[in-house]
């Protein structure tokens, strides 16, 4: 394994790097009332309503563990299960307006903390960066949970 001057390698910046992005979560989410899990599920949902199937393999989610949060988050008005399009028998998970306002103030705070990140880095070094992190994505077919800030359907 490749390491870099500061004698890290690949693996261990990639995982720290995910600890640092969960740490983002964990602040933005305790300050919008939210657990982490919740502030992704709501991140998810800004695309459009999911089917409970879809949500546990895009989050990666037991079932039990899945219908728990969703449970959880309705209550609080962020999340309403609708019948699903093509099936009655189906349900399909989306936001209410409360829970979009929400998920699109808890979005737009944590990508600012996440972009803070790398705040250190020149413009050329993002750019090398986001390359890098784009080819490892693609390469291992990562799911869509996550859409880029101008991708995000308005509601105004």
């Amino acid at each position: 394994m490749g390491r870099h001057a500061d004698g890290m390698s690949v693996v261990t910046g990639l995982v720290r790097s995910a600890f640092l992005v969960n740490a983002v979560y964990a602040e933005s989410g305790r300050e919008y009332g939210l657990t982490p899990q919740q502030g992704q599920l709501l991140c998810v949902l800004m695309a459009r309503p999911y089917g409970m199937g879809e949500l546990g393999s895009l989050l990666n989610l037991a079932k039990s563990s899945l219908t728990g949060m969703v449970d959880r988050t309705e209550r609080n008005g962020l999340l309403q299960r609708e019948p699903g399009e093509h099936d009655a028998r189906s349900v399909r998970v989306a936001l209410t307006p409360k829970g979009r306002e929400l998920a699109e103030d808890f979005y737009t705070e944590t990508c600012r903390r996440i972009d803070q990140l790398s705040a250190g880095l020149t413009p050329a070094e993002r750019d090398a960066l986001t390359d890098l992190l784009g080819r490892i994505v693609v390469d291992n077919k990562a799911p869509v949970v996550f859409m880029e800030y101008n991708e995000v359907p308005s509601t105004i």
